[in-house]
Order: C-alpha cells, then sequence, then structure tokens
C-alpha cells in the first residue's frame, strides 16, 4: 500500500504543475485570480512531493492490483486538488458542488453546477475546459509521461486507465515512450483544433476553451448557450471534425502519422463500424426533421443533424440547438 502512496504522490506533484495554465491565463487577462491558482498548485505539489519523499524507501514495481489501486484513488485525490480553485474563487459555490465541478471535468463527463460561464474570470473558465482536456487522455498516462521511474510497472497502471482494444497495444517498446507519444499526438491535435477555431471565427479565449473540450470529448463551454452561442455553421462543422477526430482514438492516429498512411483507418472495423453508423444516424435523422419541417431546408435540417449527432454519438455532449 506504501508503495502505492509513493506514486501517488508523484502523480500529485505532477498534476500540480497543471495550474500553470490558468495562472499564466489569469496574469495575461489580469483577471484578479491568479493568486488563487498559485495557491492551489502549490498546495497541490507541496502535497505530491512531501508524500513522494515520506515513502520513498516503499517504492516497487507495481502489480496489477497495484494499477486498479492508484488509478481510482488517482481520480478521487486529483479531482480534490482541481476542485480548490473553484472553492477559493467562487464563494457561493459548496465545497460538494466544487467537487462535482472538477469530478465532472475530469472525467469529461460535462455536467456543470455553474451558470453565468460568460461573465466568469477567463483563467476559471481555461481551467474548467482544460480538465476535460487532461481527463480526455487520461491523467494516469499524463504521470507515465513524465515520470520515467514508473516505466517498468507502468503497464499495469496503463492497462486499468485505457478503454478499449488498443489497451493491449504498445506502440513503442517501454510504456512511458508510448505514454509520451500518445501525449505528443494529443497536444498537436489540439493546437491545430485551436488554430482551426480561430481560424472559423472564434476569439484565442473561446478557441482555447472550445478546443481543450472538443480534443477532451467533454461539454464544458464558456458560455451558458454552449456552442449555440456562435450561431456558425463553419463553427460547428469545425468543431464536428475535431469531435470525430478525437473519438478515433490517438493511439490509432500516432500510428498513423509515424507511418504517413491512412491504412490504420481504413483496415480498422471499429473505425468503419462507427463512421457508417454514425453517417446512418446523421441522414436519417435529417430526414426526420425535414418530414416534420422543423427548419426551412433540406440543407438545414442535414447542418444540424451533423453537429448534433455526431456531439450524441462521440459523447462529446455540446449542442448547438435547443
Amino acid at each position: 500500500m506504501l508503495g502505492v502512496i509513493h506514486v501517488l504522490g508523484l502523480i500529485l506533484a505532477a498534476f500540480g504543475a497543471t495550474f500553470a495554465l490558468p495562472l499564466v491565463t489569469s496574469i495575461i487577462n489580469q483577471d484578479g485570480t491568479a493568486l488563487a491558482f498559485l495557491l492551489s498548485g502549490a498546495a497541490t505539489g507541496g502535497t505530491g512531493l512531501l508524500v513522494a519523499a515520506v515513502t520513498r524507501q516503499h517504492a516497487r514495481e507495481l502489480r496489477s492490483r497495484d494499477g486498479f489501486l492508484l488509478v481510482t484513488l488517482g481520480w478521487v485525490l486529483i479531482s480534490l486538488s482541481a476542485s480548490l480553485p473553484f472553492t477559493l474563487l467562487l464563494p457561493n459555490l459548496s465545497f460538494t458542488s466544487a467537487y462535482f465541478e472538477a469530478m465532472s471535468g475530469l472525467t469529461t463527463t460535462g455536467i456543470t453546477r455553474l451558470s453565468g460561464l460568460d461573465t466568469l474570470a477567463p483563467a476559471i473558465n481555461v481551467w474548467r475546459c482544460s480538465l476535460q482536456w487532461f481527463g480526455g487522455l487520461g491523467m494516469v498516462v499524463l504521470a507515465l509521461a513524465v515520470l520515467p521511474l514508473l516505466g517498468v510497472g507502468g503497464m499495469q497502471l496503463y492497462k486499468a486507465e485505457t478503454p478499449g482494444p488498443l489497451k493491449d497495444a504498445k506502440m513503442t517498446p517501454r510504456i512511458t515512450g508510448t505514454a509520451k507519444s500518445l501525449w505528443l499526438t494529443y497536444v498537436v491535435v489540439t493546437a491545430a483544433g485551436m488554430l482551426a477555431l480561430k481560424l472559423a471565427g472564434m476569439s484565442w479565449l473561446d478557441a482555447v476553451c472550445q478546443g481543450f473540450t472538443a480534443i477532451g470529448l467533454g461539454a464544458f463551454s464558456n458560455h451558458d448557450a454552449n456552442v449555440a452561442f456562435f450561431a456558425s455553421p463553419q463553427i460547428e462543422f469545425t468543431l464536428t471534425v475535431l469531435t470525430l477526430i478525437a473519438a478515433l482514438g490517438f493511439a490509432r492516429h500516432f500510428v498513423a502519422l509515424r507511418h504517413l498512411s491512412l491504412q490504420v483507418y481504413i483496415r480498422d472495423p471499429e473505425v468503419r463500424a462507427m463512421l457508417l453508423l454514425l453517417t446512418a444516424s446523421v441522414i436519417g435523422i435529417a430526414i426526420l426533421l425535414d418530414l416534420n419541417h422543423v427548419y426551412s431546408s433540406f440543407a438545414i435540417d442535414l447542418e444540424h443533424s451533423l453537429f448534433n449527432v455526431v456531439s450524441a454519438g462521440t459523447t462529446s455532449g455540446m449542442v448547438s440547438q435547443d
């Protein structure tokens, strides 16, 4: 158990570094939240380092059951630390609601307890949306990427954290290399997605927030109206493409980029089945909307069907219509 606690301390210490993102956002926008994020990051990182130091002599290779225990405890404690800025900056929000908001973000559930998102400090919205981005690939996978000492027993964490048929496939000889490759691909696709959203008409703040949530397949937004706030077919189409890319899985994207080939998608029965099901659903619901005269033309029916069906089918949860 102490071996698990030691690694948990290291993961908390690593997570403390993520508070730098809203801290920088606060400094740039001068929104008055910098001290809260600085204290939250210091408390998280400091506690993690202290726990790791106290249990250092118990460091050992992880077993399968250790991996599952660490993933469970990791989500609970990381969500607790992620809730600290909400508690400090939103006095009308109860501790339970703050913890709920953090857990909803990190698990990419996307249910929010907050309203008046348009008037929140930019750093708070960036923090909320970045939580979905961190949770989208998994905080434990992030830990494997930045904590090389987990390279031997880390496969147990990877299997415990990673869903789907690719969980047993290592893309590089060492699991730390696999984790780093996943995160590198994740970061590159996210940066490209944010740029695409900016070019589609968003402000940089909107592009960062919605880019985080689209790639993380979550529904958080910095607007109460969610994607309906933009009322833009270009933005909706861009977000549709981004959520489809995210839903296909970054292990596939890494392999495709490494070999500069689309064969990894073409030969994958899961990809073919998902795209076929989504395509049939989009067309079918567009026809249903047209038959019920919900919108003025079939083109508009297809536009709204495409965005909302793909959003539901990929579990991103973004909405553009009531």
